[in-house]
């Protein structure tokens, strides 16, 4: 009872401490983002500290999902000369950043997240009205985010503070004539890429690695989005970090995206999205990469599972923020004689569920673009054609679809496979272990998947055999929190994320070896 009053009385402290940040960063914003813009409003980008308008003339527009599509916001359209000057600023900054003490560096990071957190509205505003993130959730990814980067400070001075010493004689046929001496170091140059649906926490769990590591980086925002990340950036900028550390290139990505990532001035890139990221590793060349590409999270419901846990769990883990989650549960396989049971027990919290718009906190909110919701109808129709159920009415309204539940569900239908990223949710049944796995094995995505039992054998023979970056027992698919290690494979993706992972993979190995004259041997 006592952890339970502790912890309830530090949520209670959190919220009011959020509630006072947020009141005093409305009262402060009108000056602390007053540069972003130009004076007919369209956002700039960031090059050697400062906000500047592109030559170009050209810009480019973010549309508000929930409202029909209207603009939201306007910003440059940079060209490819300006991407030059972005990389040559980026490129002259690095190595006297490199050069600056590591608890420096962290104490940089530090501020960052202060300032996020004194001036979060206006980047929750922006994600209400470009990415329809409800405003709790969105207040909820700054804080995050602010809090991602005070733990990768700390995190990156004990994993940068200290090198290995390696001995010659450890090795058949040496004796202790040779020390090595082995540190980490920056790769130089990241170009960052984060996707529309997190475009300030899947930004700053890029920038944030790099940076203590003694990088510089550029950014290039996601184009729904991009002004949550652009404010995000003003922080880091307003931090004190060297002009040229931190960097922003804006515009269309079909006209500057490969030009970006076939750079000669990056030396690593981290992206997260979808099937584009296939292209930037085929294109990119011999740098560092770092890729987060979806899934079809697959959830396992056993006959011994809490079908009420494993109901509760797939309602957060399909149809929060409308599903637009790379980990959201794609794919639910439950055994044929709990799915009747399983199914009633979703539909009744399906029924819970809010529609509407992210300003009144709805819990499903428009799909991002009238494209991905074009797609998703295009897969439940095809359900539908082939003999699947829908468990509720299909129903749409421009970009917003209520959630929805398709049972029998079968191999040849295309939703069976493909990515829906949308609030719909294919059901199939399975009478073994054997055919289970084969939805998930023969899937051409594997970040994550979840298993529901309350057998644990069971539970780490499934888990040990389903081809996923990672498993939850008893859990939906989630990513957080942010310090474990993240990573897919097969077209999930390439390496692994988390804050000390992320950290090594922003760094290279240094290596200086002493000879000396005879053979040493440490005594004490």
């Amino acid at each position: 009872a006592t952890t339970t009053t502790t912890a309830t009385a530090t949520a209670t402290a959190r919220r009011a401490l959020t509630a006072r940040l947020f009141a005093s960063s409305r009262r402060a914003m009108s000056t602390f983002y007053a540069d972003l813009k130009t004076d007919a409003g369209t956002f700039k980008f960031a090059v050697g500290g400062a906000w500047r308008e592109s030559a170009s003339g050209s810009t480019c527009d973010a549309l508000n999902p929930s409202k029909g599509n209207i603009r939201a916001s306007t910003f440059q359209a940079c060209t490819t000369t300006e991407v030059d000057g972005v990389f040559a600023a980026a490129r002259a900054a690095q190595r006297g950043w490199a050069q600056t003490p590591l608890h420096a560096r962290a104490a940089k990071l530090h501020e960052a997240a202060r300032l996020m957190r004194e001036h979060a509205q206006p980047m929750a505003d922006a994600l209400v009205l470009e990415v329809a993130k409800g405003q709790k959730d969105a207040v909820t990814e700054v804080v995050r985010s602010a809090d991602l980067i005070e733990y990768t400070a700390e995190e990156g001075v004990r994993i940068l503070g200290e090198g290995k010493l390696l001995m010659s004689d450890s090795f058949p046929g040496h004796e202790r004539n040779k020390l090595c001496m082995s540190s980490k170091v920056p790769v130089g140059v990241v170009l960052c890429i984060p996707p529309f649906n997190y475009p300030i926490n899947l930004c700053v769990s890029k920038i944030a690695p790099a940076l203590i590591a003694g990088n510089t980086v550029v950014v290039k925002p996601p184009t729904q989005g991009c002004t949550a990340t652009l404010h995000m950036i003003q922080c880091f900028l307003k931090a004190g970090f060297p002009p040229g550390c931190i960097n922003a290139v804006t515009g269309r990505g079909g006209e500057i995206g490969d030009y970006l990532t076939q750079h000669p001035g990056v030396d690593a890139i981290s992206f997260t999205g979808g099937e584009t990221g296939i292209r930037v590793a085929q294109k990119s060349g011999m740098v560092a990469l770092q890729t987060e590409l979806g899934g079809k999270d697959a959830c396992l419901v056993l006959p011994d599972a809490d079908l009420d846990l494993a109901a509760k769990s797939i309602i957060a883990g399909a149809y929060s923020y409308a599903g637009q989650r790379c980990t959201a549960v794609k794919l639910l396989v439950v055994f044929d004689e709990i799915a009747d049971e399983l199914i009633a027990k979703v539909n009744a919290k399906i029924t819970e569920l809010t529609v509407g718009q992210p300003e009144d906190n709805a819990k499903i909110t428009a799909v991002i673009s009238k494209s991905s919701a074009d797609f998703i109808e295009s897969l439940v129709l095809d359900a539908k054609d082939k003999g699947a159920k829908l468990c509720q009415e299909w129903r749409r309204e421009d970009n917003l679809i209520w959630p929805l539940l398709i049972d029998n569900v079968t191999q040849d239908m295309k939703i069976c496979w493909e990515e829906p990223f949308g609030p719909v949710l294919p059901v199939v049944r399975v009478k073994t272990e054997a055919e289970a796995l084969e939805y998930v094995n023969k899937s051409r995505f594997g970040l994550q998947g979840c298993v529901f039992t309350k057998d644990i054998d069971r539970a780490i023979r499934l888990s040990d055999a389903m081809e996923t970056g990672t498993v939850q027992i008893n859990g939906p698919p989630s990513r957080g929190p942010d310090h474990f290690p993240f990573q897919g494979v097969k077209s999930s993706g390439i390496a692994s994320a988390g804050v000390a992972n992320t950290i090594n993979f922003m760094c290279k190995v240094k290596t200086t070896v002493i000879n000396l004259a005879r053979p040493s041997y440490t005594m004490a």
